[in-house]
C-alpha cells in the first residue's frame, strides 16, 4: 500500500504534469535494509523526494534506472545482487537479460533485492490557436486519444469548443502549458498572423499552420520583415498534417493528429521540432 503522504505527492505531481518514476521494492532475499513492498518517488533530476528503497547498495542502480525510464519511458527490472551470484548466473553488473537489468550489491549484507521501476509521465499536451472547425475537430479527437488540450482563442470564440482541459482567452499559450507540446496554429484567416508569433515565440516539439504553403510563405515574410529569425520562421510545418488527401475539416484535423503521433512516437524532430527559448 503507498503512504498518505506519497499518494500526495504522486498527485501533486501528476497534476503539475511533471514526469517522475515509482520505485517498489518486489522481492528480497536474505538481510537487506528494505524489504518487499518498499516504495519511493524519483523525480527526472534522479532526486528521491519521498519514500524509502533501502541504503547506497541499490539506491544508484535504481536512480539510474529511474533517469533512463523517464527518458524513454518504458519501465525497468533491477535486480541487485552480490557478486557471487552474479557469477552464478553468468552476468555482469550493467548488463540485462529477459528484461532484467542487474546490479551488484557492494554492501556487507550481502542480499539480493528487486526493484520494479515505472515511469509515470504526463499526457501530451496539444495546444489549439485559434476556433477555426478543423481546430475544434482537433480537440475533439486529440482528448479521444488521451493528449491533454489547451485551446487558446479569443474568449469570444470558445463556445466553438466542446470541452477541453483548458481554455485559455488570446493566442499566448497558458501557465498550464508545459513547453514541450505539439502547437497548431488552426485560426484559418482570423488572427494569423498574431497567433503565428505566439507559437513561434513558445518552446514545443512541434508547430504547424492550418494552411496553404502560399499562405505560409507570405507570413514568413511578413515575420521576417518585423525581425523574426529566419531559422524559426523556416522551422514551423505547412500545411499541417500528412498528405493523406484530407478535404473535411475532420480529416485535415485526423491528418494532423496522424503526423503529430508519428512525431512523438518516432522521435522524428529534424523537420517538425522548434524550441524556442527567450
Amino acid at each position: 500500500m503507498i503512504r498518505t503522504d506519497l499518494l500526495e505527492l504522486v498527485s501533486n505531481l501528476r497534476a503539475k504534469g511533471e514526469p517522475f518514476a515509482l520505485a517498489t521494492v518486489v522481492r528480497t532475499v536474505a538481510a537487506t535494509a528494505a524489504k518487499a513492498g518498499a516504495k519511493a518517488i524519483i523525480r527526472d533530476d534522479g532526486v528521491i523526494s519521498a519514500g524509502w528503497i533501502g541504503g547506497g547498495c541499490a539506491r544508484g542502480a535504481v536512480l539510474r534506472a529511474a533517469r533512463d525510464a523517464i527518458k524513454d519511458g518504458e519501465p525497468r527490472l533491477i535486480s541487485v545482487q552480490p557478486k557471487d551470484l552474479l557469477d552464478q548466473l553468468g552476468v555482469a553488473a550493467g548488463e540485462a537479460r529477459e528484461g532484467i537489468e542487474f546490479a551488484k550489491n557492494m554492501c556487507p549484507s550481502r542480499g539480493t533485492m528487486d526493484i520494479f521501476v515505472e515511469p509515470v509521465l504526463p499526457h501530451p499536451q496539444i495546444v489549439i490557436l485559434g476556433s477555426s472547425p478543423v481546430g475544434v475537430a482537433l480537440a475533439d479527437l486529440a482528448q479521444r486519444f488521451g493528449f491533454f488540450v489547451i485551446v487558446c482563442a479569443p474568449a469570444s470564440d470558445h463556445a466553438d469548443y466542446g470541452e477541453v482541459d483548458v481554455l485559455a482567452d488570446g493566442f499566448e499559450p497558458p501557465g498550464q502549458y508545459g513547453g514541450a507540446g505539439f502547437i497548431v496554429v488552426a485560426t484559418q484567416g482570423k488572427g494569423d498572423s498574431a497567433a503565428l508569433k505566439a507559437a513561434l515565440k513558445a518552446s514545443s516539439a512541434y508547430v504547424a499552420f492550418v494552411g496553404s504553403r502560399k499562405k505560409a510563405e507570405a507570413l514568413r515574410q511578413e515575420l521576417a520583415q518585423i525581425g523574426f529569425d529566419a531559422e524559426r520562421l523556416k522551422a514551423f510545418k505547412a500545411p499541417a498534417g500528412l498528405d493523406i488527401g484530407a478535404i473535411t475539416p475532420d480529416e485535415i484535423a485526423f491528418s494532423i493528429l496522424a503526423e503529430i503521433i508519428e512525431a512523438r512516437r518516432r522521435g522524428h524532430r529534424s523537420e517538425l521540432q522548434v524550441a524556442v527559448k527567450e
